[in-house]
């Protein structure tokens, strides 16, 4: 998916952290919070040797959104509706981060980085509210891609609970290593719900 801007007719729509277990807390070095404002994160690994990446750091790399206010990582985020004063919100958070931990060299050049990958995560973000986005990032000739994968809620299923979505659409048939198995979880938690 190309770096664009999408706006919908409804209006602003970004991406919050959801978790939905508790993977999130041993595959990543640091979990996000749920319900925290969410951006691709690719740009944490800019100045990363990717193929050198092991362990959590690998996780991250391959398959995490990053967490605005923590900078900890959510392997799904889920689109929700958002106003003006939220996406001014999320560049102004995030460009403080970018200052604070990530060698921005003004708030000037932070806050129009900042604005970059916010305007990228609304560009993931041109389908209903309350679809789920799963990232998987490679690092191909040079340069990191990613691919996004969708999972909409099932036909009369509770939204927050993860056996209620369906992928609805995936980017390559390539499954990383790392990838959280999401049908597993699902016979998982089905059979936790059963007993």
């Amino acid at each position: 998916m190309a770096r664009s801007c999408h706006q919908g007719a409804a209006g602003v729509k970004l991406l919050r952290t959801i978790r939905l277990d508790t993977s999130d807390t041993f595959v990543f070095e640091k979990a996000a919070e749920p319900g925290e404002w969410a951006v691709s994160g690719a740009f944490v690994f800019w100045n990363t040797d990717a193929a050198a990446l092991q362990g959590k750091a690998r996780s991250a790399f391959r398959g995490g959104f990053l967490g605005v206010e923590t900078l900890g990582w959510s392997t799904l985020v889920q689109i929700v509706e958002a106003s003006e004063d939220d996406r001014a919100h999320v560049v102004d958070l995030l460009a403080k981060k970018l200052v604070a931990h990530f060698g921005a060299p003004d708030m000037d050049a932070a806050r129009a980085a900042a604005a970059e990958e916010v305007a990228f995560a609304e560009s993931l973000c041109n389908q209903p509210k309350d679809i789920l986005v799963g990232v998987h990032r490679s690092f191909e000739d040079g340069a990191v891609r990613e691919t996004f994968r969708s999972l909409r809620p099932r036909e009369g299923a509770k939204p927050n609970r993860v056996f209620a979505f369906l992928e609805v659409e995936g980017a390559d048939d390539e499954q990383p290593a790392d990838q959280v198995d999401l049908i597993a979880m699902v016979d998982n938690l089905a059979d936790r719900e059963r007993k």
